[in-house]
């Protein structure tokens, strides 16, 4: 039976950091995903994902992006190849609203860069832009994408260089407690570890029984829309942005390596849904129309024919905010687990922080936000 100094279950965004980041650390360690790398089934597809300082979801969440930057910057160095580009971030909504308002405190408490913009200055700066004449925005200059796919595969990369194993198609049956240790078994065999963490996203409810209900798969939907005036919508001219409106909080980025401006709703049309027997190409009109809505309202010079729709899933906590912590139980099994639509951007410093879990057992960023025993 072959043994490991840690087991990563999910070598998606998450995985594929940790596996990194744990062979940095001279670590013999394996990466176990029970799909290809990368592959569409989850939650770390569709290109490009964005990345912002400005951060109205929390401000504690701002050091962490912060490292996050810097680690992402280290990895393109390592593999030769860009990931990261930067566009700027728009964040707008009411003067009173939570992407507004958040984000601005966001800034103002960790002395970020920023601007406040009416909607008309918007418009001016950035003409792809036709916002509420009532909505105001936050720009931050440092804010842009990242290549997802291209992330998760440089991470493997530069692992596997450092003698990583990484087992793709391979699907987990069970896993336990083995003394100290852990023993996983999957369809292909048995494995021994001084530490398993688990990184299997919407899976993880069914892999870790105290995450059901904690971690639960949504379906969402992203469109790529032909844009009638291109020039307007590169990455040169035209920032990421997360607005709310009338119809909800959406997401959307630049055309960037295939035809198309992206977009996406925030909690789709609410769906949870089972991983296992999700039908990933099962489209309906309405997912379309309510992408297609909100772009022709918004960003009518984006609203041309659609090109590609794409199936993805969030997994949410109750509280939106992620799960990273040890197990309740077994403090030889790391989590992480419930990033909410809102994770990809930290792929690389959760990837450190779960090295630092697995290898010594705490980690130098702050975690407090993020334990499992706040759900009680």
């Amino acid at each position: 039976m072959e043994r490991y100094d840690a087991i990563v279950l999910g070598v998606g965004g998450m995985g594929s950091a940790a596996v990194y980041h744990l062979a940095r650390r001279g670590l013999r360690v394996w990466g176990l995903e029970r799909y290809g790398i990368p592959h569409t089934m989850g939650s770390s597809h569709g290109v490009t994902r964005i990345i912002r300082l400005a951060y109205y979801e929390h401000p504690s969440y701002v050091p962490l992006l912060r490292r996050a930057y810097e680690l992402w910057r280290q990895l393109e160095h390592t593999v030769g190849e860009r990931l990261l580009f930067i566009t700027g971030s728009i964040d707008a909504g009411p003067a009173d609203s939570e992407v507004f308002a958040g984000s601005r405190r966001s800034c103002e408490l960790h002395a970020l860069p920023h601007e406040v913009l009416e909607a008309r200055e918007v418009q001016r700066r950035f003409p792809g832009y036709q916002l509420p004449a009532d909505a105001w925005a936050v720009y931050q200059p440092d804010g842009g994408f990242l290549l997802a796919e291209r992330c998760v595969v440089a991470h493997v990369m530069a692992a596997l260089e450092l003698g990583a194993t990484v087992h793709g198609c391979e699907r987990v049956e069970a896993w336990e407690p083995a003394g100290e240790g852990v023993r996983v078994r999957t369809d292909r065999g048995d494995y021994l570890a001084a530490r398993l963490v688990v990184t299997a996203g919407a899976w993880a409810g069914k892999l870790v029984p105290q995450l059901a209900g904690l971690a639960v798969a949504e379906r969402q939907v992203l469109a790529w829309f032909q844009p009638r005036r291109p020039a307007l919508f590169h990455p040169g001219v035209f920032p990421v942005f997360n607005v709310l409106v009338e119809e909800g909080r959406y997401y959307g980025c630049p055309v960037y390596g295939v035809p198309g401006f992206k977009v996406g709703r925030y909690h789709h049309l609410g769906q949870q849904v089972d991983p296992d027997t999700l039908d990933r190409e099962a489209l309906e009109r309405q997912d379309e129309e309510v992408l297609r809505a909100f772009t022709q309202r918004y960003f009518p010079e984006a609203a041309g024919p659609t090109l590609t729709l794409k199936t993805c899933l969030f997994t949410n906590s109750p509280d939106e905010h992620f799960i990273l912590d040890v197990h309740p139980q077994w403090p030889q099994v790391i989590l992480a687990a419930g990033f909410s639509g809102h994770g990809f951007k930290f792929c690389s410093v959760v990837g450190e922080i779960l090295a630092e879990l697995a290898h010594r057992g705490d980690s130098r960023h702050d975690l407090s936000r993020f334990r499992l025993a706040r759900f009680g």
